[in-house]
């Protein structure tokens, strides 16, 4: 306080009223004008003023006055407690003032301010409730961001040898959470991933997400054989999943320089973009149904290993990518689009496939969408390889110094 008056009372003794207010040395009060302009009732008081005005200006004896009442309705939607009640109150003030200058008698008077203080009362009532709602609301998109992080947490950019980027969009943009699931983890045995896709939606879903994700997590790390890994995941979800349940999924790991091992569980089939551009489906050569369902067929996952080499890219994805449509019901062409904007940074490349999807269904997804994007950088050392394996040849360079070896 003894800052602010020294500050501010050398030079000026006397200080207008809106310096007071919102003075240079008074941050806080700067930002309590501005919460209370941000807050104040404008758009009802507007109205207020176009019925005051409205009525006036008639000059036909019409009485305007009854349409007051629309400006603490309209505040109930947009302000607190306090705003409505301030709107009323100016309503019903000048409901009587002008009342009487329309020469209004007691009871068209009464008739009038009634309604209007019912109205503000009820107003008042609304935006309590609404209040209390959105405090709910905020409560729930808070612990659902929680959890989202718990379940999907954040991926670095670099994991072991790979950049790496994901998008995820849940379709229920209040939850923010949704069926979708992925990992990238480096392991002992290399870099291991998984994008999959819980069938159903919901906290159910979320919960057969993390079931998935858990055990993935375990098994990554103790299974050497990534079949072993997928082999894991299907026992877990076999104890605990009903029967109309299961999750399409890919598995994928590195477990050597130059090798990529992917297990597709009826999942679609991730894009394999070379260094040169170019895209391919990486379709399995056995296919397996999804996760869970595998004691109603006979059919098991295959291990398809594939080269991969410096400057390749794989792109993971869930249906809510490939089957996202637009106004005239087409599909998203993924790999036109994922062809259109490759780039040397996946989370360049993510972002622009993300934009040009949501453009494509409107603005908003009808179903959750992953997105996972790898790709292999040239090794930084390896131009140091020739240097050093031409080192060894220098000593011999002193080979014909040996006279036995001259004389022979």
């Amino acid at each position: 306080m003894s800052q602010a008056r020294h500050h501010g009372g050398d030079h000026r003794p006397v200080r207008p009223f809106l310096d007071r207010v919102a003075g240079a040395g008074s941050p806080a009060r700067r930002r309590a004008v501005a919460h209370l302009a941000a807050g104040a009732p404008v758009l009802p008081v507007a109205l207020v003023s176009v019925v005051v005005c409205a009525d006036l200006a008639d000059g036909a004896g019409t009485s305007w006055l009854p349409l007051l009442a629309a400006g603490p309705a309209l505040a109930a939607t947009t302000n607190g407690p306090r705003g409505v009640l301030c709107v009323g109150s100016l309503a019903v003030a000048l409901g009587a003032t002008l009342g009487r200058v329309d020469a209004l008698t007691v009871r068209q008077l009464a008739a009038l301010l009634a309604p209007l203080a019912a109205v503000t009362l009820a107003g008042v009532l609304a935006s309590v409730l609404r209040g209390r709602r959105e405090r709910v609301l905020a409560a729930v998109r808070s612990v659902a961001e929680t959890a989202q992080h718990a379940l999907l947490r954040p991926v670095p950019t670099v994991v072991g040898p790979f950049q790496v980027a994901v998008r995820y969009s849940a379709a229920a943009a209040e939850a923010r959470i949704g069926g979708d699931l992925y990992a990238l983890i480096s392991t002992p045995h290399g870099v291991r991933l998984i994008v999959g896709d819980v069938r159903g939606k919901g906290l159910p879903a979320v919960g057969t997400a993390a079931l998935v994700l858990g055990v993935f997590r375990e098994a990554a790390h103790d299974e050497p054989d990534l079949l072993a890994v997928v082999d894991r995941i299907e026992r877990s979800l076999a104890r605990n999943l009903g029967h109309d349940d299961f999750v399409t999924a890919v598995v994928a790991g590195y477990p050597r320089a130059g090798h990529l091992e992917v297990v597709n569980c009826g999942h679609t089939p991730p894009l394999l973009v070379s260094a040169a551009g170019s895209v391919t489906a990486v379709e399995p050569d056995q296919p397996a149904p999804p996760l869970g369902l595998r004691a109603l067929t006979r059919h098991t996952p295959g291990l398809h290993t594939l080269p991969f080499a410096d400057g390749d890219q794989l792109l993971l994805y869930t249906d809510g990518v490939t089957e996202a449509r637009d106004g005239g019901r087409a599909f998203y062409p993924l790999a036109e689009g994922l062809e259109r904007h490759v780039t040397h940074e996946p989370s360049r490349t993510l972002d622009a496939l993300h934009e040009e999807l949501l453009a494509h269904v409107g603005g908003r997804l009808h179903d959750d969408a992953a997105l996972l994007l790898i790709r292999k950088p040239a090794a930084s050392g390896s131009s140091l390889t020739p240097a050093v394996t031409a080192r060894p040849p220098a000593p011999a360079a002193s080979a014909p110094a040996d006279p036995a070896r001259c004389c022979s």
